[in-house]
């Protein structure tokens, strides 16, 4: 089998390949396949405790992968594809999955658990065809399938794997090596698709394509023809035609007998194939034409009872759009005599309207509105622009918005136009130099957190933080991106988290009877905002303020003035670094920020600092435990850090889980809560 009887089908049409793999790239050049490449956007998070097998996880990110480029290209490109090319590739190792390591560490974890065994690569492969329609409309053809490869390590010794990861070339392959290069030298022996372990399954793929343009048979056909026995399981099913993005795509298959796979006896179970269905504009399944391609083959039990699954779900859903006109008539049947309550409506518009009224709020602080009131107060419109430079019809609008929002008072004067005023809350919150001043906060929400929601959709759909998105940005450490190192970008993040301090500091500092300690240490405590409000609370207690280094080094410009003495500033990485030693250890607003395994590493660093007594303070948003609320809690968990938004209790468990005890709880009227705990 070989890709050049379907090359000539595949002239003049758009391929694309969804995937920047260098591997994968020169494996389907190399066959003679031309096509683009354009990298997918979605974000490899899915839950692997999701799947019941590890080729369903690798099968589903290829599948996620090859649909948003799909969807996108029409919209970004103003091109659609003809074919588009998905794939993913994972190692797995007693039940676990492999995929590329995060560091060194992680890179000699992955190698460590393969030496001397034998192990499992998979390679799921989605393939999606795409049709436009004459309204603009696209339909989509989904086919997918994996390969299986099974490799066996030798024993490797301690000095064979760090020469191995020190040469780099683990950091960007599942399992942590590369087959294709130096990491053939860990290899003992490959059983099936060598090119499946290096990125790509090659001869499946051309067996895929061969269906779809060569063997077109009627249906009656398809049912009795199977593919020939190979040497790993794997599988594909046909998938639902359907017009985006109403709907998601679906796979059906015919049923077929279960088979089990044994890697060691050569065979590939037979395939039985199942006509194309296509999902017509009103939902409904319907064979396509009497004669088209075969795009299924072996289907395992396990895999069967899962289409079957999808199935069930999508004939139970089915009732809902084909019948969407009538839910729609039957609803307005029954209010068109009631009319709205009013409250109930504003709140929705109110609702609908709230980003504009964060924008305004946005606006008016970085063109410095209220600092310009507070020190010249009974200016009119006219007046403001010309100080701020701008339109004085924009400027009109955006002083009478703010008084609808209750931040400015407008006062009528006869005979002449309006002056403006700042409110209680505006100078009490909005200017620079205000002793509880969210000025930096709010210009950290303009400027980073804006954007973000702004791709707010692409966050939900793909379950991961939009930075490279929203600003062509990476890194997960603000400090160690090169955009970032800039001073001014990294103290106008700084303030925002001074700003946040300043207002919740007290509230945390006074939440506990902290007589007890003597020394405390503010872990990622950034300028030393938080450790004030302490030092200030408990006259006996002395604070150290651990942050990166960068980060102290610039702190001095928040307290250029201050000379307490309890107060000092070490710079290192809390991850990496040795705790300072102290009696306390604060984490505020930390934790939410970071992933589980992160989470745990730093909880074990710092009960192994602890000796027994000492205590943990951890502040952060905590949410009802029925997750109703609070709502700033939950609206910040759309950011999608790669951390988790916990209730009290909760964090309770965590901290348990790392030997500390007696937990109390306090909720403040600020807009942080605090648990303190003690080590066992």
């Amino acid at each position: 089998m070989v890709l050049n009887p379907v090359i000539s089908k595949l002239a003049g049409k758009l391929v694309v390949l969804a995937s920047a793999s260098p591997r994968r790239l020169e494996i389907l050049s190399n066959a003679g396949l031309r096509f683009e490449v354009v990298p997918s956007w979605f974000k490899e998070t899915l839950d692997k405790g999701l799947f019941k097998a590890p080729h369903e996880y690798a099968v589903e990110t290829a599948k996620q992968k090859a649909l948003e480029v799909a969807r996108r290209m029409p919209f970004k490109h103003l091109k659609t594809p003809d074919i588009v090319i998905g794939a993913d590739t994972i190692v797995t190792v007693d039940g676990m999955i492999l995929e590329k390591p995060v560091d060194k560490d992680d890179a000699y974890r992955m190698l460590s658990s393969l030496s001397g065994k034998e192990h499992s690569v998979f390679t799921g492969v989605a393939i999606v065809l795409c049709h436009e329609k004459e309204n603009e409309e696209v339909d989509y053809q989904l086919i997918e399938f994996y390969e299986e490869t099974k490799v066996k390590f030798a024993d490797l010794s301690d000095d064979m794997l760090w020469e191995y990861i020190n040469s780099g070339e683990p950091m960007d392959k599942a399992g942590g090596y590369g087959i294709q290069a130096l990491g053939g030298m860990l290899v003992e022996y490959v059983y099936g698709d060598f090119l499946n372990v290096v990125g790509f399954p090659l001869n499946h793929f051309c067996k895929q394509l061969d269906r779809i343009y060569n063997r077109c048979t009627s249906s009656s056909d398809q049912q009795s023809e199977s593919v020939r026995p190979s040497h790993n399981g794997t599988h594909a099913t046909s998938a639902l035609t359907q017009p985006p993005p109403k709907l998601s795509a679906q796979s059906s298959h015919s049923p077929s007998s279960p088979a089990k796979h044994n890697p060691t006896s050569g065979s590939r179970p037979n395939s039985s194939a199942a006509p194309l269905h296509e999902l017509d504009r009103n939902g409904s399944a319907n064979e396509a034409d009497g004669s088209c391609c075969t795009l299924v083959n072996s289907l395992s039990k396990h895999t069967e009872d899962r289409e079957a699954q999808r199935l069930r779900d999508s004939e139970n859903t089915l009732p809902l759009m084909t019948s969407r006109g009538q839910v729609i008539e039957l609803n307005v049947t029954e209010q068109e005599d009631s009319e709205p309550k009013k409250e109930d409506l504003q709140r929705i518009v109110d609702l609908m309207d709230g980003f504009k009224a964060s924008k305004a709020l946005f606006t008016a602080s970085k063109m410095c509105v209220f600092d310009l009131l507070q020190s010249r107060p009974g200016l009119d419109a006219a007046q403001v622009a010309q100080e701020i430079k701008a339109s004085v019809k924009g400027t009109q609008c955006l002083l009478e918005a703010c008084v609808s929002l209750g931040l400015l008072r407008s006062k009528e004067r006869p005979c002449k136009k309006p002056v403006f005023e700042n409110t209680d809350l505006a100078s009490r919150f909005l200017l620079t130099d205000a002793p509880c001043s969210l000025r930096g906060y709010i210009q950290h929400c303009n400027d980073t957190v804006w954007p973000l929601f702004s791709h707010l959709e692409s966050a939900v759909w793909e379950g991961a933080n939009q930075r490279e998105k929203a600003f062509g940005k990476t890194s997960t450490d603000m400090f160690q991106d090169t955009f970032y190192k800039r001073q001014e970008v990294q103290l106008r993040f700084m303030n925002a988290m001074h700003s946040i301090a300043k207002v919740t500091g007290q509230a945390v500092a006074t939440a506990f009877d902290l007589s007890r300690f003597k020394t405390a240490c503010d872990l990622g405590g950034c300028t030393g905002g938080m450790a004030y409000e302490f030092t200030k609370a408990h006259p006996g207690l002395s604070v150290t303020v651990f942050d990166l280094p960068a980060v102290i080094e610039m702190s001095e410009h928040f307290h250029p003035l201050h000379t307490d003495n309890r107060m000092s500033f070490v710079g290192g990485d809390f991850f990496k670094d040795e705790l300072p030693k102290a009696d306390l250890y604060v984490l505020a607003r930390i934790l939410h920020d970071w992933p589980d395994e992160k989470v745990h590493i730093l909880l074990s660093k710092i009960a192994d600092a602890c000796s027994p007594g000492c205590g943990l303070l951890l502040s952060e948003i905590f949410l009802d435990e029925d997750r109703g609320g609070p709502r700033r809690g939950l609206l910040q968990a759309l950011s999608m850090s790669e951390g988790s938004q916990r209730s009290a209790t909760e964090y309770g468990l965590l901290l348990k889980s790392h030997g500390f005890t007696t937990v109390h709880v306090r909720h403040t009227d600020s807009l942080l809560d605090a648990i303190l705990c003690i080590k066992a």
